[in-house]
């Protein structure tokens, strides 16, 4: 499938999430019994539902996205083009809006495809569902419900290097260091991300951390693909 594959049909994308509110405190009290049912299983008498309440970035019913990464390759001449575009914000349901016009407009037809790290996991998944609790419709690529698993167009770097195993997890940190690929992970890692958010305010150091997963990930399938690496002097930034 990877030799077949044509790179300008992708679309590369990463997303950052954080929960709908800093603190547990912050949820009002039917949304703190929710949770509470929600993490019923992992409470424990060493730990309260509020102890796992930073967690709550990571399920869609109690977090949001403040950033959406997306990239995508274009050829020039001999060289290829990386071009890296992000959706950002406070306001989640503007830079959803956003996300779904470039993907009705570029990115809807029968050859195209969605790729990220862990994406039928989390990011396709966590999308499609905060793009319904925003009241908005879904994009082609997103809208799967009674397709068949060979007829979804998602790709997803983590399970092609799994080969059939499931066993465990490979972070694309991981494979970006196997793989000798400039890694992304410089400055933040992911269980920062909500304090760089609500306490530092700083959301370009967020959206800088995730253009930076993208270009992981497109350079991780080049070299499954067994191609040379987009230099960084043909990446350009929307």
């Amino acid at each position: 499938m990877l030799e077949q594959l044509n790179l300008s049909n992708v679309l590369f994308l990463d997303i950052e999430t954080v929960p709908q509110t800093y603190k547990f405190g912050g949820l009002d009290d039917a949304e703190q019994k929710l949770w509470e049912k929600k993490q019923r299983f992992l409470i424990n008498e060493n730990q309260t539902a509020e102890d796992l309440y930073n967690k709550a970035g990571i399920y869609a019913e109690f977090g949001k996205i403040i950033c959406i990464s997306v990239g995508f390759t274009v050829a020039s001449g001999d060289t290829r083009q990386l071009r890296i575009k992000s959706f950002y914000g406070d306001d989640e349901k503007r830079l959803l809006q956003e996300f779904i016009g470039l993907l009705n407009s570029h990115f809807s037809g029968q050859q195209h495809l969605l790729c990220a790290h862990n994406g039928k996991e989390f990011d396709f998944p966590f999308i499609a569902r905060r793009i319904l609790i925003n009241s908005l419709k879904l994009p082609k690529l997103l809208d799967i419900a009674g397709k068949k698993p060979w007829e979804i167009n998602h790709l997803d770097t983590m399970e092609l290097w799994k080969f059939g195993d499931y066993k465990n997890f490979t972070s694309l940190e991981l494979l970006a260091h196997i793989f000798n690929i400039p890694t992304p992970k410089d400055d933040i890692d992911g269980s920062q991300v909500a304090k760089v958010y609500y306490e530092d305010k700083d959301l370009l150091r967020i959206v800088e951390y995730c253009q930076k997963d993208v270009i992981t990930i497109v350079q991780l399938v080049l070299r499954y693909k067994g191609e040379a690496l987009i230099e960084e002097s043909n990446m350009l930034y929307a």
